[in-house]
């Protein structure tokens, strides 16, 4: 049961049992049963015909670009520039205010488009003091948006239960500080049920530290997802797999001759290491053309985006599932 003030949402895999759970509540509480998932929090859920469910915000998006003034706007197919990802300072934001509320409603879009993660992470680097530069590359945002608007995040019934993850960063990617930026994605068999896409705090000297501190964060998040599993007495038949495309960074999660070289990282060492000794956690190398995580810390060729935007499993929903009008 999920419980977000008065609104709930209940889920089973046995019919009976969430009908006698409803009406148990039903009986000591005022409430209204709305049926089967359709509208939750602003998110739209429609089934599909092989009974998997595209979750989608898209009046979400058709909100935010009216309020924009941007829903007759030309549609863009990356959510990025490749050469626009670090524009300088100009003239101040003629609209702060609008900057902030337009890019806080885009975070809340990423709870169902990871595509627009790495995005979204770099206008939020400038709410305390938005430039002109810097509203460009929201609206570059929302003109993708835009072209994108019946775009979800497929959710399918699988009874794979194992876990694999993929973990990436851009070194000294932002050319302003020269700090990482670093991201993951993790999937419980087919489906995409976690991500990330967050600027390091600290310049890393080497390749290898930055991508090792990428494994850390990511193995914390495996760490907390395999417990929530045990807890719904859904154990994972093996450990989690982390795909990393550095081999330095792979080499040192199994190799502890490497110490006396990482003293600075010693914390995230001694945290994946463990992990790793323990038989928790298998930290195995891809190369970098297949690494899903390479659209959440750079910008990159439409090709290549759309590419890795599908290995997010986003996909369009069908015609007749449009019922929101933008005309």
């Amino acid at each position: 049961m999920l419980v977000y003030v008065d609104d709930i949402l209940v889920t089973g895999n046995q019919s009976f049992v969430v009908t006698t759970f409803i009406a148990a509540l039903s009986a000591r509480f005022v409430t209204r049963d709305l049926g089967d998932l359709s509208f939750f929090l602003g998110i739209e859920a429609i089934k599909q015909s092989d009974e998997s469910l595209l979750i989608s915000q898209r009046q979400h998006m058709v909100d935010l670009l009216t309020k924009a003034n941007m829903l007759n706007s030309k549609p863009v197919r990356t959510d990025m520039s490749t050469t626009s990802a670090e524009l300088p300072s100009c003239d101040a934001s003629p609209d702060p205010t609008l900057y902030r509320q337009l890019v806080g409603s885009l975070q809340y879009l990423t709870l169902t488009r990871p595509d627009l993660s790495f995005a979204v992470n770099k206008v939020c680097q400038h709410m305390h003091d938005p430039q002109a530069s810097h509203f460009l590359l929201v609206k570059h945002i929302l003109r993708y948006v835009k072209g994108t608007l019946d775009m979800g995040l497929l959710i399918a019934p699988s009874r794979d239960i194992d876990i694999q993850a993929f973990s990436d960063a851009d070194w000294a990617g932002s050319a302003i500080d020269r700090c990482s930026t670093g991201g993951y994605t993790v999937y419980l068999g087919p489906n995409l049920i976690s991500w990330q896409s967050k600027k390091q705090r600290t310049v890393a000297r080497s390749s290898t530290e930055f991508e090792y501190k990428a494994l850390a964060d990511c193995s914390a998040e495996l760490s907390w997802l395999v417990s929530l599993l045990r807890e719904l007495h859904l154990s994972p038949s093996k450990p989690p797999i982390l795909w990393c495309d550095n081999l330095g960074a792979t080499y040192l999660s199994a190799n502890p001759v490497f110490h006396a070289h990482t003293k600075h990282i010693e914390i995230d060492f001694h945290f994946v290491l463990e992990k790793v000794a323990r038989k928790e956690l298998q930290i195995q190398f891809i190369s970098t053309k297949d690494q899903i995580v390479d659209v959440l810390t750079k910008p990159l060729a439409t090709s290549r985006f759309i590419f890795f935007r599908d290995k997010l499993r986003l996909r369009s929903r069908p015609p007749s599932a449009c019922a929101v009008s933008i005309e």
